[in-house]
């Protein structure tokens, strides 16, 4: 009875060490198709649109990306940009921290009904979310008809960047808020008990010990919103052409005036913002996760 498990064990033993050199090598082969997709549907369309921008403005002759780094409307509109999404961001990341850590330390009747529903946001595209903000503080809104019955005027904020901010705002909290629940659920509670035991207050608790903890998944679903509302076009363009942003800046540049250069240079620029928000945040949370 023994020696058959001998020999099925000697078997197994010099089977080991063939396959697993035979599977590290095929692992580079599975890369091919992403890399070739990655290749043919970013890689090579973005060195054309980097090439594209390195060609002269219409209305100044001059490089594109000279001319949107010394026309003051260029760069008023990357700053207003970069702004706004800067404190969506930050409110999404703020107020999703409270709600998902509630969520994950709380068990209550209809919790995956609220979980359902804050993720919903999802399922709509920028131009149902941005006609959304229209129908809560457009003209006609809901709340233009509270303000004409108590007040007298209509009170509306759709068509001004506090109703883009609500916009952005809305798709992005649903970004965030499932990766931070998950974060909080990873929390030691030991780690909290022992701060209160040592006499912590709540807020010494949260401000040492779950944020962070927490800090990761602060940093890069903050990132994520942040290249979102960079480069989101559908809800900006719900809400009104004259937005002094980046996505409809370059929509006007290609469609109204047929300026493809300056229109790819700014392309690159909102992109190379992004790329360096998520950069940036990668290395942050690799710092704060490699302290934890």
């Amino acid at each position: 009875m023994s020696a058959p498990s001998l020999s099925t064990g000697a078997r197994a033993l010099t089977r080991t060490p063939l396959s697993w050199p035979l599977r590290r090598s095929s692992m580079p082969w599975m890369l091919v198709p992403a890399l070739l997709f990655f290749a043919a549907f970013w890689l090579l369309p973005f060195a054309s649109l980097i090439a594209m921008g390195s060609q002269p403005d219409n209305s100044t002759g001059a490089n594109a990306y000279w001319t949107i780094l010394t026309q003051p409307h260029y760069l008023r509109s990357l700053g207003v940009t970069v702004l706004l999404s800067l404190l969506v961001s930050l409110t999404a990341v703020a107020l999703s921290a409270v709600a998902g850590c509630f969520l994950a330390r709380h068990r209550f009747a209809g919790r995956s009904l609220l979980l359902a529903i804050l993720t919903f946001p999802l399922a709509f595209p920028g131009v149902v979310v941005g006609f959304l903000v229209v129908m809560l503080a457009g003209r006609q809104g809901l709340l233009a008809e509270i303000g004409l019955a108590l007040a007298g005027d209509r009170w509306m904020f759709a068509y001004s960047l506090m109703g883009l901010f609500v916009g952005y705002l809305y798709f992005s909290i649903p970004r965030v808020v499932m990766t931070l629940v998950a974060a909080c659920e990873k929390l030691d509670p030991s780690l909290e008990e022992a701060a209160r035991s040592l006499g912590a207050s709540q807020w010494r608790v949260v401000w040492d010990v779950i944020v962070p903890g927490m800090a990761p998944a602060l940093f890069s679903s903050g990132a994520i919103c942040f290249a979102t509302s960079m480069g989101a076009f559908g809800t900006a363009f719900t809400l009104g052409t004259n937005l002094n942003v980046l996505p409809l800046t370059i929509y006007g540049e290609f469609t109204n005036y047929a300026n493809f250069a300056t229109a790819a240079a700014l392309s690159v620029v909102m992109g190379g913002v992004a790329w360096l928000a998520l950069i940036l945040a990668r290395w942050l949370a690799g710092e704060h996760k490699g302290v934890a």
